[in-house]
């Protein structure tokens, strides 16, 4: 399976929904499109919806630590949403969780970095 990676700009926040397998395989076309799309879209923060990502390795986990450190250094903020069991368990495992808030959906996501509808 291949992975798709869909970019929303929102005020300034970058929506990023990846659908499909983050892997060795994908990782460096997400990394591209995310740097690209935060030095571009003059985003402060990113929201990762996960919902339909079926899976992803330690080179996901490195792309989404790389953003993070970008964004920080930026003063920007990264917040996860919509994330299944197993790409769960993988945050849980590597302490990501630790740096990286979780919310339920994209609504509460935007919620939590005060950029609400």
């Amino acid at each position: 399976m291949s992975l798709q990676v869909e970019l929303e700009h929102y005020r300034n926040v970058l929506i990023v929904r990846l659908r499909g397998e983050l892997d060795h395989h994908t990782a460096d076309v997400v990394r591209f499109k995310m740097e690209e799309a935060i030095l571009r879209g003059n985003s402060d923060h990113v929201i990762l919806s996960l919902k339909e990502l079926q899976f992803m390795d330690s080179s996901g986990l490195g792309v989404i630590l790389g953003r993070y450190k970008q964004l920080k250094a930026r003063g920007g903020k990264m917040v996860v949403c919509d994330v299944n069991t197993g790409v769960y368990r993988l945050f849980e495992l590597s302490g990501l969780f630790k740096i990286l808030p979780i919310h339920d959906n994209e609504r509460l996501a935007l919620s939590s970095l005060e950029v609400v509808s």
